[in-house]
């Protein structure tokens, strides 16, 4: 099994804010996974915190495992959640977490919105529909449908933050567990798309794939 070292667990500990987790899980490169038969490509990967760090890159979902494990080390649970969109969009991972009794969220992405929530939500349907009117299509079709309750990563087997193999059982859990509508499907037909502006906006990306 893996280990951190104590320049890793002295970097985790001085990030001791969701703030200052968000701007570290920014700085990581965007894991555009590419595929094995390229170059140095490794094909779909859900790597634990420890080689996410050492990769110095993540998509969402590694981004938002690394960064509830990192807020697990400052007293946080450590949780997930998963955002589910239609099956024309892709789907999003972010880490929620409880400030003063409010809910913000951790998110690495690398798009302009679907960002960092502060935590000013007073609970997770709150905090979720705040994602909403930023989650479209580049037709502008809004495509966010249901969302999931937190997962708490302490329910996996002791020793996931350094494990080898990629961390697909957190995958499969978050498909699982319960999940709630957004609103009625009725409404879902009759959603004003984006405007010309906003899908401009949400083309802006923070990192460019090689």
């Amino acid at each position: 099994m893996l280990s951190f070292t104590k320049k890793e667990i002295a970097l985790m500990q001085k990030l001791n804010t969701p703030a200052k987790v968000q701007d570290f899980l920014n700085g990581l490169n965007f894991n555009f996974e590419e595929p094995a038969s390229t170059q140095g490509g490794e094909g779909d990967t859900l790597k634990s915190p420890i080689l996410t760090l050492r990769a110095r890159k993540a998509h969402c979902i590694e981004g938002a495992i690394l960064g509830a494990y990192i807020l697990s080390l400052h007293g946080f649970p450590p949780l997930v959640l998963h955002l589910e969109a239609t099956k024309e969009d892709f789907d999003h991972v972010i880490a929620p977490f409880k400030l003063y009794g409010l809910w913000g969220a951790l998110s690495k992405t690398n798009h302009g919105v679907l960002r960092y929530r502060e935590p000013i939500y007073k609970d997770i349907r709150e905090l979720v529909i705040s994602y909403f009117h930023e989650y479209f299509l580049d037709n502008g079709v809004k495509t966010l449908r249901r969302y999931s309750e937190p997962l708490n990563l302490n329910v996996f087997e002791k020793g996931w933050e350094v494990e080898e193999d990629d961390l697909w059982g957190i995958d499969e859990e978050l498909d699982k567990i319960k999940h709630y509508n957004i609103a009625p499907k009725t409404v879902f037909k009759n959603l004003r798309k984006a405007d010309k502006i906003e899908i401009e906006a949400g083309k802006i990306v923070e990192f460019k794939k090689c």
